[in-house]
């Protein structure tokens, strides 16, 4: 798919991943939909990014809601060929530590915003993408998801994270499976240790200690390299039901 006919939707679209993602497309001609949380600064991005973006709330785990949206940003766009889901929320728990057992609602939090909250988003957004006409190639569409190498190392007190993140890398292959006969490809990206929103609740020496742990380059992940992938996998119809650890090489530690 070239990129200039891009048009897309990118959850979690006014920080971190999603909105270096969103920046890029619109950078090379796309146009884009911000799909975020209604209290996020996601007027103000599409306002920054310009006349080819616009900002459509809504809670990813809401099927109301993201129908809706997903129904603005094609209209707004003029049409819907891209997903790309970045929306996502991580916590810290032991199953059982000094506190007690881990609290059940945190957990299933985890697990309906990260895992269910990007199925909802693909189900819908494959609605359009269906109906569009194919490419020479017979493409309608392409998702890309974002996992985390916690699905493959999850460290002390990622339960939630890791199965909420291992559940996306498993449903890669078989919903690419599902929308290959709409001409819909499906990928997943598994950063490593990224800078965003997320980590930027740490320490600075925690976040050092972190960046020393990649093997190489030495040092935390940028969104741009996330988005440069992104838009790689756009680009390559040959990508498909794969997940790509992005991540310098890293293998997690219990701690």
């Amino acid at each position: 798919m070239e990129l200039s006919s891009v048009k897309a939707v990118v959850t979690g679209g006014a920080s971190g991943l999603g909105r270096a993602t969103a920046a890029q497309l619109v950078a090379a001609g796309a146009h884009v939909a911000l799909l975020d949380r209604p209290a996020s600064a996601g007027a103000e991005v599409a306002k920054e990014l310009g006349a080819s973006s616009v900002f459509t709330p809504a809670d990813v785990t809401s099927a109301e809601e993201v129908s809706d949206a997903h129904d603005r940003a094609a209209a707004a766009c003029g049409g819907l060929n891209v997903l790309i889901n970045c929306a996502g929320i991580g916590t810290a728990m032991k199953t059982y530590g000094k506190a007690g057992p881990a609290r059940l609602e945190d957990f299933t939090r985890v697990i309906q915003v990260n895992l269910i909250g990007t199925f909802n988003c693909i189900r819908l957004a494959a609605v359009h993408m269906a109906r569009n006409t194919p490419t020479a190639d017979g493409e309608r569409g392409v998702v890309v998801n974002t996992a985390s190498v916690a699905a493959f190392d999850g460290q002390i007190g990622q339960a939630a994270y890791s199965a909420s993140k291992g559940g996306i890398v498993g449903l890669t292959l078989p919903v690419a499976r599902d929308l290959a006969e709409q001409g819909i490809r499906v990928v997943t990206i598994a950063p490593g240790i990224f800078e965003t929103p997320l980590l930027g609740t740490l320490p600075d020496p925690v976040r050092v200690s972190l960046a020393s742990q990649v093997p190489f380059p030495k040092r935390l992940g940028r969104p741009d390299e996330y988005a440069s992938l992104a838009l790689q996998i756009i680009t390559n119809v040959m990508l498909n039901g794969e997940t790509i650890r992005l991540d310098g090489a890293i293998r997690m530690q219990p701690r």
